[in-house]
C-alpha cells in the first residue's frame, strides 16, 4: 500500500512553538552536520546500542537524523563507537547516503568531532552543525533556527542553550555578566557551586564555522575529570582568539533532552506521543484520549478519522476519511479505508476496505485485504486471504490462503484447511455463496459462485456453481445406549423419566 500519496493526507507532523519574531532562520545549506552515536550508554542496561532503541516508530538516532535532514545539509557524518557494527548496520536501512566515522575509543566529544572531520577531509568550508544522537525531541525547525543565528550574528560557534527546570549533569552556559555574551561552558562535574546554579544548559548541539573548528581541535587540552577532549572547550579557545561566541536559546527546553536510561526513554515517548497527537487533532482527527492512545511518527490520518481510546497505530498506518478505529486495537502498517470500523482488532499489514467492518476480537495477519462493505466479526482470523464486497465471515472463524468473492456470507466456526504440513494451498469461494456452519474447506478446492454447503461438512473436493455440497455422515441413533452403558448415572435416571412422560403422555 501507499498511502502517503493519496490526496486529503494529513501527515503526523510534529507542532514545535512557534518561531520567536526576531530570530532568523537558515537559507542557506549547511556544509555539514555531525551526529554523535558513538557512546555506550551503559545507563540503559541494555545489550541494545542506546542510540538504537526506540519510541514512536524509530530509533534515537533516526529521529536524529529526521531532524538533520530537514537543513539538508551538503555532508551527514555519523560518528559510530561502541557496538559500531550494529550502529552502521542500522544507519544503512534507514538513511543509505549517510556517511560515517569510526571512533574506536571514547576519547570525548571532541574527539568525536575531529573524527567526522577527518572523515571529510581534515577541515570544512561553511557550517558545521553537531548534535548528539540521543536527542529524539530535537526538531528541525530549532536547528534552522540555530543555523540561522549563526549566519546572521556571524559567530565563530553558536551554541543552543536552554533553560530547564533542573539543571543536574548538564554543562552550564557561563555568559559575561556586562554584556551577556557566552564566554563559556562548564561541564557539571567540574562547575563550582555558584555555576551549578546557572539554570542555562548547554544541549550539547552547536553551530561552527568548519575551518576555525578544526583549528581549535588541535588545541583542546584533557586536563579535565573525564580526561578527555570536551567540545565545549572549543568555545573558550575562539573567545579567546578573539572570535564571536553565540547562543540560541530553545523555545522548549524539552527538546534537547538527551536519552540516559529507560526512565528518560519512556518520558521522552510521552512528549513525542503528544505532540503527535496534538498535531492530528489540530489537523481534524478526533482522539478520544489521547492518554491512552499511541502513535508512530509515520502514521497518517485524513480528516474526521476517529481514534478511540487504548488503541496503538505503528509503522506505516493510515486512518482514512471518517474512519474509525478502536478501541483497544493494535495496527501496523495497515491501510483502514475511509468510513470503515475497526473494533477491538489486532492487525499486521492489512488492508481495509471502505465502510468495511472488523471485529471486535478480529486478527487481520499480513495479506488481509477486505473489500467495500465486507465484514470481519467476532473471533475472526485471516491471513493472505482477499475478501470481496459486502462479503461477511461474522464469527469464530479461519480464513487463510483464500480468494472469497462478493456478497458471500461464511458460516460460523469455518476453517480454511491451507497447509498439509509442507506447503500452503488456496482456496476460491466464489460470489453470492453461502457456506454453512463448521465447514472446513481442504484446500486446493473452489467453491462455485451461487454455491452452497452444508452444516459441519468437510468439503474436499470442487463445488460447481449453483450445487449444494453435503459432506457429513448419516446420523445413526443407537437408542437404549444409555441404560446399557451408563446404568444408574444422572443421564440414565433423566432418560428413564422422559420415556416415562412419553409413554404416560404427559
Amino acid at each position: 500500500m501507499s498511502p502517503t500519496k493519496r490526496p486529503g493526507i494529513l501527515r503526523m507532523s510534529t507542532p514545535t512553538s512557534p518561531q520567536p519574531k526576531g530570530i532568523p532562520v537558515s537559507a542557506i545549506r549547511p556544509a555539514a552536520v555531525v551526529v554523535l552515536a558513538a557512546g555506550e550508554g551503559t545507563r540503559m542496561k541494555s545489550a541494545t546500542p542506546k542510540v538504537l532503541h526506540e519510541l514512536c516508530g524509530r530509533s534515537l538516532v533516526g529521529h536524529v537524523l529526521a531532524a538533520a535532514r530537514e537543513l539538508d545539509p551538503q555532508n551527514l557524518v555519523v560518528v559510530v563507537g561502541h557496538a559500531r557494527e550494529k550502529v552502521t548496520g542500522h544507519l544503512g536501512e534507514i538513511d543509505p547516503d549517510v556517511r560515517t566515522a569510526v571512533q574506536a575509543e571514547q576519547n570525548g566529544t571532541g574527539h568525536a568531532v575531529r573524527m567526522a572531520l577527518e572523515e571529510l577531509g581534515g577541515s570544512v568550508d561553511g557550517t558545521v552543525v553537531v548534535v548528539c544522537g540521543d536527542t529524539p525531541l530535537l526538531t528541525g525547525d530549532t536547528l534552522k533556527r540555530l543555523a540561522g543565528t549563526h549566519e546572521a550574528d556571524g559567530n565563530a560557534v553558536t551554541v543552543l542553550t536552554a533553560e530547564v527546570p533542573d539543571a543536574t549533569g548538564y554543562g552550564r552556559i557561563v555568559r559575561d555578566e556586562a554584556s551577556g555574551a557566552v564566554t563559556g561552558i562548564v561541564e557539571h562535574k567540574d562547575a563550582t557551586d555558584a555555576q551549578r546554579a546557572i539554570r542555562e544548559i548547554n544541549s550539547g548541539v552547536f553551530a561552527f564555522d568548519g575551518q576555525l573548528l578544526a583549528d581549535a581541535l588541535k588545541k583542546v587540552r584533557t586536563d579535565n575529570s573525564q580526561s578527555e577532549e570536551y567540545l565545549t572547550d572549543v568555545l573558550g579557545i575562539l573567545r579567546e582568539a578573539g572570535h564571536r561566541v553565540g547562543a540560541s536559546v530553545a523555545v522548549d527546553h524539552r527538546e534537547i533532552a538527551g536519552i540516559n536510561n529507560r526512565v528518560q526513554l519512556s518520558e521522552a515517548r510521552r512528549t513525542l506521543n503528544d505532540r503527535l497527537l496534538t498535531g492530528a487533532m489540530l489537523a481534524g482527527v478526533t482522539v478520544v484520549d489521547p492518554a491512552t492512545t499511541w502513535v508512530d511518527v509515520t502514521v497518517t490520518f485524513e480528516q474526521d478519522a476517529v481514534v478511540h481510546p487504548g488503541t496503538q497505530l505503528l509503522g506505516a498506518t493510515h486512518v482514512g476519511e471518517g474512519a474509525e478505529v478502536g478501541p483497544n486495537s493494535r495496527l501496523k502498517d495497515t491501510q483502514v479505508d475511509a468510513g470503515a470500523r475497526v473494533i477491538n482488532t489486532v492487525a499486521d499489514g492489512a488492508v481495509v476496505g471502505p465502510q468495511a467492518s472488523v471485529g471486535p476480537y478480529a486478527y487481520l495477519r499480513p495479506g488481509t485485504r477486505l473489500g467495500l462493505k465486507s465484514k470481519i466479526g467476532t473471533y475472526v482470523e485471516t491471513k493472505n486471504a482477499s475478501i470481496g464486497e459486502g462479503t461477511k465471515i461474522p464469527h469464530l472463524s479461519y480464513v487463510g490462503d483464500a480468494t472469497i468473492g462478493e456478497y458471500s456470507n461464511i458460516g460460523a466456526a469455518s476453517v480454511f484447511v491451507n497447509y498439509d504440513g509442507e506447503a500452503k494451498h488456496h482456496t476460491t469461494v466464489g460470489s453470492h455463496c453461502r457456506t454453512g456452519s463448521d465447514n472446513m474447506f481442504v484446500a486446493p478446492v473452489t467453491v462455485g459462485d451461487g454455491a452452497y454447503t452444508a452444516a459441519g461438512s468437510v468439503i474436499t473436493k470442487d463445488v460447481p456453481p449453483g450445487s449444494l455440497a453435503v459432506a457429513r455422515g448419516q446420523q445413526r441413533n443407537i437408542e437404549g445406549w444409555v441404560a446399557r452403558k451408563r446404568p444408574g448415572s444422572a443421564a440414565a435416571k433423566a432418560a428413564e423419566t422422559a420415556s416415562r412422560q412419553e409413554e404416560s403422555g404427559s
